[in-house]
């Protein structure tokens, strides 16, 4: 384990145990730091995993035992934690969004190549086999030439499960920053990066009522809009139409639908690696479900940073670049709903390398199913 890379955790709420349960005991990683800004979170992770010291976030960022600072604060912290990192030399992997704001992504992306470091970012499940087994059925051709491609996700909020969902009503949040990055970095992947976008959106409630937990039963107000939809126009030519929502209950829509000259493929739940990847090809009488072909078997939270620490002469796959357009594409959605307005995109970004099919023992580690 001496040559592993090094990696200080930032933010201990829910999202850190999937990490957690990742990365620790991988061979290529070591977990050496943790800090949170609620001290007991880090302590009883520490005492938890051996090697593992609780620290205040200043001395992670700073510390000479971390390489690579993994982000897992509340989306309004983003910038801050990936700044402070990256002034001291270390790279940066985080949870979606890259930063609240387009202007603090930009500062996120210029300091982190001025200073010669790595930035990763979320979401790393369209490295699973169900978006990377559509992204190979598109690029073999089995749809044609793609035309054009539905996204969909309708929530009734996640105030109904989450303890403390104050956030995702927050700058920063909304069903569009929330769940969007997952069905854009998608979209990206299967039908390049997007030129243009046309955005409507609503706050269709002021308040929310939190369903669980300590404070179950207590009103959060709603800061943000909370269902968004628009049309995108890709680079390539396709068009893709988008609706994301906290104000619905239920959907019988596939997440995302891709639609070609000679076949129209369904696409599994971009929030998790696997599902079954669907086509129905010009002529047949119904649906086909194709075997995993590409992507990261069985992958879990975390697999993205570990592609990232194993990067080579490739750009990472949930890479910065791919964030910042995606971030860029939300902003604008929004942005066009507020001026009524079709928005050009100053960003772009190449869908990544694809994965090969990976089992999960190989991504995972010999070294860790061994124990």
């Amino acid at each position: 384990m001496g040559d592993a890379h090094r990696v200080g955790v930032v933010g201990l709420g829910v999202i850190s145990r999937a990490y957690l349960d990742t990365l620790v005991g991988h061979p290529a990683v070591r977990v050496t730091a943790v800090a949170d800004l609620d001290a007991s979170r880090s302590a009883a992770v520490a005492a938890e995993v051996p090697g593992v010291e609780a620290l205040t976030v200043e001395e992670l960022l700073s510390s000479p035992d971390v390489d690579t600072v993994l982000n897992l604060t509340v989306p309004a912290a983003h910038a801050e934690i990936a700044l402070g990192a990256i002034s001291h030399g270390k790279n940066v992997y985080g949870e979606k969004p890259l930063a609240a704001g387009l202007a603090e992504a930009h500062t996120v992306m210029a300091a982190a190549a001025k200073a010669g470091v790595g930035v990763g970012c979320a979401p790393d499940t369209v490295l699973g086999t169900g978006v990377q087994t559509a992204r190979a059925a598109v690029a073999a051709g089995r749809i044609g030439r793609p035309q054009f491609a539905t996204a969909v996700m309708i929530t009734p909020g996640h105030e109904r499960w989450h303890p403390h969902p104050d956030f995702y009503y927050t700058a920063g949040g909304g069903p569009l920053l929330d769940m969007g990055p997952y069905y854009l970095s998608s979209l990206i992947h299967l039908l390049g990066p997007v030129r243009t976008v046309i955005g409507a959106a609503g706050r269709l409630r002021a308040e929310r009522v939190i369903g669980s937990g300590p404070r179950a039963g207590e009103r959060i107000p709603v800061e943000v809009d909370s269902h968004v939809s628009g049309v995108l126009e890709h680079v390539g030519g396709s068009l893709t139409t988008i609706t994301t929502s906290f104000d619905g209950v239920a959907t019988t829509a596939t997440p995302i639908e891709v639609h070609g000259e000679t076949g129209s493929l369904a696409v599994p739940d971009p929030n998790r690696f696997d599902g079954d990847v669907r086509l129905f090809a010009l002529g047949d009488t119904q649906w086909r479900t194709l075997p995993p072909s590409a992507g990261y078997a069985d992958g879990a939270r975390g697999v993205g940073l570990l592609d990232f620490i194993a990067g080579d002469a490739r750009a990472p796959r949930a890479n910065g670049e791919i964030a910042l357009h995606v971030l860029e594409t939300m902003s604008a959605l929004l942005r066009s709903s507020a001026e009524g307005r079709r928005i050009e995109l100053t960003t772009s970004a190449e869908p990544p390398v694809p994965v090969p099919l990976t089992a999960a023992e190989e991504w995972r580690g010999a070294e860790r199913d061994a124990d």
